[in-house]
């Protein structure tokens, strides 16, 4: 059978198994399915894969629908879970046993390993012989009656080919003689994987299937069951594989990093969604900044490659940062917020008494920052009074013969500003009027004023500093560099 692309209304499913928690591999899978359903004006669908009874944890559903929600991608149906339709692949694997599609198998693991092992001595594929379909009933009532529960297999056509147009990779083909006759119902009348895939895309009416090119084996086989039952397949689309920069697959069971680890770190979700859509889909030209709207109007399956793409992360902390950039001042300190409390460098109603003085660092900082995280880095000199200069500095700044006179010169002329005028603007033209004066570089009273005030060499504008810290405190943590210097001679 062919199968072409499906003409009927959108439906897709982001089915992920509850395994563990909601890694980038699968996450990509849910975008690319969220992004599909959401530019064509379809319905996404939250599918858990839940029938593995041993692996599956509640704590895994509730991470894999809190990344979601992080991350944004809303579904309109769901969530649905496999183990609440057992009743449905039952009936299901009954139609298939009665028609003749499906039949009882009795073969022990020791048998199967056996039948295993003469095929690979004989240099055949492995695969299951099908001697069990050739039973006959009074066969197998004498095999059940022995206490044998055995399995429930489909029954393949043993010739021809089974083919699909997939709509990233083209025609892909398959021998039927290259499958075996799998199981779709184990011994404990548990139903496996690709039986229940099957069963409920055409239940749920999907019209698309979107995932990982590590399924296009899945596909035969679930393309085999949508024809023993007699119903039509859904449009596939296998998407190419992420690749880690040892250019070996990322995977839930390799360590790849959980999305909830993400935003732990400090991404952003706009980030993780717009970084995550990259991966194996380009708009079509140099655009890598796409927020939602952006990449729902470009998003097509055309557009998907069949490449397998690397997941660079410094090109996710690129991106997070230009998502930083762009970020209005209020949201920014909004999601700054829990970071600053749980550091401790400021209480909630520190932050909500003093937002305007607070939006002044978000401000001053966000040019720096490419992860929420590095703002409790980059900020501290902000909140704490008592400084740890750098050493480098040190040497450098305040062990000039001048370095003492120039800060006392500062102290005067930042303490000759009244304090409702004290600004970058006014302690800028105070700085650059005392180097005219005195016939000096600007440098020789900005970095060991720089030094003084937050204990660092680098950072947002000096002026910008001397604005957000106060002439009070500016003059205090100049008095204690000039302290500093005069206690701590160079060695």
């Amino acid at each position: 059978m062919t199968l072409n692309q499906s003409d009927r209304p959108v439906r897709v499913r982001f089915a992920p198994s509850p395994t563990g928690h909601l890694h980038v591999g699968t996450a990509r899978t849910g975008v690319f399915n969220w992004l599909f359903a959401r530019q064509t004006g379809g319905t996404f669908i939250l599918r858990l894969e839940d029938t593995d009874r041993v692996r599956s944890k509640d704590e895994f559903v509730d991470s894999i629908v809190e990344s979601m929600k992080w991350l944004g991608l809303d579904w309109d149906e769901g969530p649905i879970f496999q183990s609440q339709r057992l009743e449905l692949y039952q009936e299901a694997a009954d139609k298939l046993l009665h028609s003749g599609k499906a039949y009882r198998c009795f073969c022990t693991a020791e048998e199967l390993e056996t039948m295993r092992n003469e095929a690979m001595a004989a240099g055949r594929n492995p695969r299951y012989d099908s001697r069990c379909r050739r039973l006959t009933d009074e066969q197998r009532e004498k095999l059940a009656a022995e206490g044998r529960a055995g399995v429930l297999r489909i029954a393949i056509p043993e010739t021809g080919v089974t083919s699909y147009e997939d709509l990233v990779l083209g025609k892909l083909q398959k021998g039927n003689d290259e499958l075996d006759d799998f199981v779709i119902l184990r011994s404990d009348r548990t139903p496996t994987y690709n039986f229940v895939c099957a069963v409920d895309d055409a239940e749920m009416k999907i019209s698309h299937v979107i995932r990982g090119n590590d399924h296009i084996t899945n596909t035969f086989k679930q393309i085999l069951v949508y024809d023993a039952l007699g119903l039509e397949p859904p449009a596939f689309a296998h998407l190419p594989l992420i690749l880690g920069k040892d250019k070996k697959k990322i995977s839930k069971r390799k360590g790849a990093v959980s999305v909830i680890d993400f935003k732990a770190e400090g991404y952003l979700a706009e980030t993780m969604v717009n970084f995550l859509a990259l991966l194996g889909w380009s708009p079509g030209d140099d655009r890598e900044f796409m927020p939602g709207r952006e990449l729902i109007s470009a998003f097509s399956l055309e557009r998907v490659t069949s490449a397998n793409p690397v997941f660079d992360p410094d090109k996710l902390a690129w991106l997070n940062g230009e998502y930083i950039r762009a970020m209005d001042d209020n949201k920014l300190l909004t999601l700054l917020q829990p970071l600053i409390m749980e550091s401790g460098l400021a209480t909630r109603l520190e932050i909500e008494s003093r937002w305007h003085w607070m939006l002044k660092i978000v401000a001053a900082l966000k040019e720096r920052m490419r992860l929420l995280t590095d703002f409790l880095e980059l900020s501290g000199y902000f909140f704490r009074g008592e400084l740890t200069y750098d050493p480098k500095g040190v040497k450098k700044h305040f062990h000039g013969e001048d370095a003492v006179e120039n800060l006392e010169a500062l102290q005067t002329a930042f303490a000759a500003i009244p304090e409702n005028r004290f600004n970058k603007e006014s302690s800028e033209h105070a700085l650059r009027s005392l180097a005219e004066e005195r016939g000096l570089k600007v440098a020789k009273f900005i970095h060991p004023l720089r030094l003084a005030l937050s204990g660092t060499t680098k950072g947002p504008g000096m002026f910008e500093i001397t604005e957000i810290l106060g002439r009070e405190t500016c003059l205090e943590r100049i008095n204690r560099a000039i302290a500093f210097i005069k206690t701590n001679p160079p060695s």
